[in-house]
């Protein structure tokens, strides 16, 4: 990937530190995840309005994830820095909301009958596992880029876009199918 902006001078020690933290921020955040269901933290405030909240950051994503690939197809890199600084800014902020959702809120069971039923779960099953599987690439991707590394960058966004653009636009989808059920 050719960019219009000169690569950032990067040491292999500082890459494989950044592959690093890489690593240990995936670790503790699928620890976080995997935990919360079993942290209960009582509390005053209702924050039964983040499954709505992170639902609609998850959809921008899906969004702005979208329109990054518009603008590098277009070869205009520098915007489609930004615009993908922006969908992992919005990732994080969705990240945080579903945590303190999760560790604040009652969970909700799904209420739907018959083949919908096996379609939720194939989509919350399918949307799960891929989250948690794409989470490291999608840092490893990012990492390429910031260090200049572009046609790593490329090479790996390629696989990471549509697994992470998936995970985007089915939280939502399952959002809906349980809104009902609230």
């Amino acid at each position: 990937m050719k960019s219009q902006f000169p690569a950032p001078v990067v040491s292999p020690d500082k890459k494989k530190v950044l592959n690093i933290v890489a690593w240990v921020i995936t670790a503790v955040v699928l620890l976080v995840v995997a935990g919360m269901r079993q942290i209960k933290i009582e509390t005053s405030v209702d924050f039964s309005w983040l499954s709505t909240f992170h639902s609609t950051v998850n959809g921008l994503t899906a969004l702005i994830l979208v329109y990054g690939l518009i603008l590098v197809k277009r070869h205009k890199y520098e915007q489609h820095q930004k615009v993908m600084f922006l969908a992992m800014i919005f990732s994080l902020i969705f990240l945080a909301s579903y945590v303190v959702y999760h560790i604040t809120t009652k969970e909700t069971a799904y209420c739907g009958e018959g083949a919908i039923r096996y379609i939720y779960f194939a989509l919350l099953i399918s949307h799960v596992l891929l989250a948690a599987i794409i989470f490291p690439f999608i840092l490893f991707t990012f990492i390429r880029a910031i260090t200049g590394q572009y046609a790593r960058h490329k090479k790996l966004a390629k696989i990471v876009f549509p697994f992470w653009l998936y995970v985007a636009v089915t939280g939502p989808v399952l959002y809906l199918m349980l809104l009902p059920c609230f």
